[in-house]
């Protein structure tokens, strides 16, 4: 039960630290009526209190994140008291013993029992029943304190506590520590808005690398994947009000296998490594144990166990056994029984295809087979009878969403956009597509510490024509910001129609414009674009590198964005340009339709074809001509408009936690309920660098 704790008596009047401040305007009227020395004393005490304030004032009770400063009234934070810690934090490792199958045989203590229905710590409170305090109420206060006043104080009213909810996104890519694409953008924005509406969030993701910010939590568990037993450790961060957990075994740590640390799922682009399936089944089994195992009293807020009682999010196909192993091993035996699964499709295209008799590496009963299930080809010549991890977690989740609304449309429209799963995504539907914030605390042109020259939408105009000629030094283009400069930033392959650009180059290059790619990715695109900056060397320049500072200069320094994707379920690159006042040129596909408007923040130039063999000419006619017909507006009143439309839109991820929120409460897991509007915890977090 909430309440509102009485405050403490004060001491005496003749300790200092007992005086208070009386307005003099009590003293000259309504206490006329006092005795003498009673008076006298008040006076005194004025007087102690006006010559001796550094001695007497008591500090102001400490600020919560959320609340509003003493004597306002709004949101306030009170805290539940702690329940003994059982923290496993120490010298000797925790572990948990599985059984069969999996299963765990863990000895809880009463502690950890209580905490799987009781979520300790703090929430948002909303005092909307008190009144104002006025002189009135201050009299009557300073008349109960002395003594005077024989009225009985007004009782504390019980305040209750919404449960919020007990969040867990698993997934492969977190950023800052891992990321290669949109993935990691949405563990790293999503879970520190949702902690910020009074949710407590934890991710869990596999550690890549020796991440400096991440300490060894000493809880040890063994999980069964394929024939053999591993044991895995877990490692942990508390950032942005979220549980950053990380999943520690040599089959993910690259640098004790020589990787390098942009290649999360194989040594080269569209070369998956052998072992993937075992790395996945082993990270799913294990963020099935950290909710149960890991006592976190690291948050202020928070402590224990999050319990049982909890929303898995699920991320693309390396979390779609998660699921079925929630089902199969967990609720089969009473454990998870509240727990429900959302299974969020970041990109349909990888879907996680194996050899159908790989389905006994996954330690599944045979129950299982049919949501794997699956016949490459479609309506085209079979390969051959598959498993697939993104169809079973379709299949076997209890809720599917996507990351735009368009998307949605895009994935049950037929086989092409669907890859095969449209039929899977019409039986169960998908009906949600939320579109996807972004960070505005590291993309901002107002603080962004790797441009010169910051601006925001009232300086826009001047302070580009500053960071363009920067740019355009440092990457060895003629100096001159009259030039309308466009960049692309992002991966070179065929989904990313980067090969589309490529092409449509030569089409729209001579028309007085500059234009400068950055990216990696396929070695034939990354020699093409080469031989554009030999071909066109005062026009064009090719940068196959990852570069984080330049991406951030371009923004800063270019008129246009070029997103030439053949289909993107919801894209970044555009909203980090529109943040900057870049105006998007984009093809009409995915989340691009749902965040750039024709005319008004940007310019389409329709859908492509999704085939990636070869690139078709009508899709390169389509970007030259959309290119010159953006040129034609450059500099103009209209395209003034556009760049502040841009930059007045609210791409932060706060609307969406709330969307996002309203469908995790859908899913009705016991004690759930909504958050309320708060702020990020400490939303300029410093960068996590792995150490060396």
């Amino acid at each position: 039960m909430w309440a509102v704790a009485p405050v403490s008596r004060p001491l005496p009047a003749r300790h200092l630290s007992g005086a208070r401040f009386f307005p003099c305007s009590l003293i000259s009227s309504s206490s006329l009526s006092l005795p003498r020395g009673v008076r006298l004393s008040i006076l005194r005490r004025l007087f102690l209190l006006q010559h001796c304030c550094c001695a007497t004032r008591r500090p102001p009770l400490p600020q919560r994140v959320g609340s509003l400063p003493q004597n306002s009234f709004g949101f306030r934070l009170y805290r539940r008291r702690r329940l003994p810690s059982t923290r496993t934090m120490g010298s000797t490792p925790t572990y948990c013993s599985y059984q069969t199958n999996g299963v765990g045989a863990l000895k809880q203590s009463p502690h950890m029992q209580f905490q799987q229905s009781y979520n300790s710590g703090v929430r948002f409170l909303k005092r909307d029943t008190l009144s104002v305090r006025n002189n009135k109420h201050m009299a009557k206060r300073i008349a109960t304190s002395t003594g005077i006043c024989t009225k009985p104080r007004r009782s504390h009213m019980p305040i209750v506590c919404s449960a919020g909810m007990t969040i867990i996104f698993i997934a492969t890519e977190c950023h800052p520590w891992c990321k290669t694409g949109g993935l990691g953008d949405v563990l790293g924005g999503l879970p520190p808005a949702l902690s910020a509406m009074g949710h407590r969030v934890m991710t869990i993701v596999p550690r890549y690398d020796q991440y400096k910010d991440a300490w060894d939590t000493n809880v040890l568990v063994e999980v069964n994947i394929g024939d053999r037993t591993e044991t895995v450790r877990f490692f942990h961060c508390y950032k942005r009000g979220v549980d950053r957990v990380f999943v520690d075994h040599p089959m993910f740590l690259e640098k004790v296998w020589g990787k390098t640390g942009a290649k999360l799922y194989g040594p080269t682009t569209g070369d998956d490594y052998r072992d993937n399936q075992l790395r996945f089944c082993l990270l799913c089994l294990a963020a099935l144990e950290a909710p149960r195992v890991l006592n976190l009293n690291n948050s202020e807020y928070f402590s224990g166990p999050y319990g049982e009682n909890v929303v898995f999010v699920a991320n693309d196909w390396h979390t779609g056994v998660l699921p079925c192993y929630l089902k199969s091993i967990y609720q089969a035996k009473g454990m998870y029984v509240n727990a429900k699964v959302a299974f969020c499709i970041h990109n349909i295209a990888y879907q996680g295809r194996f050899a159908r008799e790989d389905f006994e590496l996954l330690n599944l009963p045979d129950s299982f087979l049919p949501s794997f299930d699956f016949i490459d080809g479609h309506f085209k010549p079979v390969l051959g009878r598959k498993i697939n991890w993104m169809k079973a977690g379709i299949t076997e989740c209890d809720l599917v969403m996507t990351v735009s609304p368009h998307y949605v449309k895009e994935l049950t429209s037929g086989p092409d956009k669907g890859v095969e799963l449209d039929g899977v995504l019409r039986t169960k539907p998908l009906e949600t597509g939320i579109v996807n914030g972004m960070d505005v605390y590291e993309w901002n042109p107002a603080t962004d510490k790797y441009i010169s020259v910051k601006y925001d939408a009232t300086t826009v105009t001047e302070a580009r024509a500053l960071n363009k000629e920067m740019l355009q030094a440092e990457v060895g283009l003629p100096v001159d910001s009259s030039i309308p400069l466009i960049v692309f930033v992002g991966r070179l392959e065929e989904q990313k129609g980067s090969d589309i650009l490529i092409a449509a180059i030569p089409e729209f290059v001579e028309e007085n414009v500059q234009i400068i790619v950055l990216g990696t990715g396929k070695k034939k695109m990354e020699e093409e674009l080469i031989l554009l900056e030999v071909k066109y060397p005062n026009n064009a320049r090719g940068i196959a590198k990852f570069n984080v500072p330049l991406a951030h200069m371009m923004f800063a320094g270019a008129d246009f964005i070029i997103v030439p994707s053949r289909f993107e379920p919801c894209g970044l690159i555009q909203l980090q340009g529109m943040r900057y006042g870049v105006v998007p040129i984009c093809s009409s596909t995915g989340g691009l339709v749902d965040t750039v408007k024709e005319g008004v923040t940007g310019f389409h130039m329709g859908s492509f074809n999704v085939e990636c063999e070869t690139v078709d000419p009508v899709d390169v006619t389509a970007v030259a001509s959309t290119v010159k017909r953006a040129l034609k507006q450059y500099n103009t009143p209209a395209f003034q408009e556009m760049v502040q439309n841009c930059m007045a839109q609210d791409l932060s991820w706060k609307g969406p936690a709330k969307k996002w929120e309203e469908v995790l409460l859908g899913l009705g897991v016991g004690g759930s309920q909504p958050g309320i509007e708060g702020e990020e915890v400490a939303p300029l977090a410093k960068e996590n660098v792995a150490t060396p």
